[in-house]
């Protein structure tokens, strides 16, 4: 059934890969033309961080912008390492609302609100992130190895 260990790696990693483009681009997206579910909260977060540096319109955009741009470069497997930085740079802001805004997301300071799940959840996101690093640097350190014994 399966060709080898090499061949499910492979797959996983696709998946993982196509799985962040589809969710972090179509994120950004929603977030460009102002039809995100999240914006409430983005805005909230907001206004109790960056207000006083940058117009909320503009950070919006940025954000989209940047959501997009990790999108596409988790495709692009020479690019993993800008992938996995950017990415992690905005999945900590991802988080944040559970401490800056815990009378959003948490009931009684343990059980989490429908969007305290929603942000918890990205521990889902990190974990396929940091599956394709490792497997991107596990082929880097196969490719240099094979570079120096011939």
């Amino acid at each position: 059934m399966y060709k080898s260990k090499d061949f499910i790696y492979d797959k996983v990693d696709l998946f993982n890969r196509l799985a962040l483009c589809i969710i972090f681009y179509w994120f950004g997206i929603l977030k460009l033309l102002s039809l995100s579910p999240a914006e409430p909260l983005v805005r909230d977060l907001y206004l109790k961080t960056i207000h006083s540096l940058v117009p909320f319109d503009y950070f919006l955009i940025f954000l989209g912008l940047l959501e997009c741009i990790i999108g596409i470069l988790f495709l692009c497997p020479r690019y993993t390492k800008i992938a996995f930085t950017v990415f992690s740079i905005q999945i900590v802001t991802t988080l944040l609302p559970l401490f800056v805004l815990p009378q959003e997301v948490w009931h009684n300071g343990i059980a989490p609100t429908l969007t305290g799940q929603y942000i918890i959840k990205n521990v889902v996101l990190m974990g396929c992130a940091l599956s394709i690093l490792k497997y991107w640097n596990s082929n880097l350190k196969n490719q240099i190895n094979y570079s120096t014994k011939n």
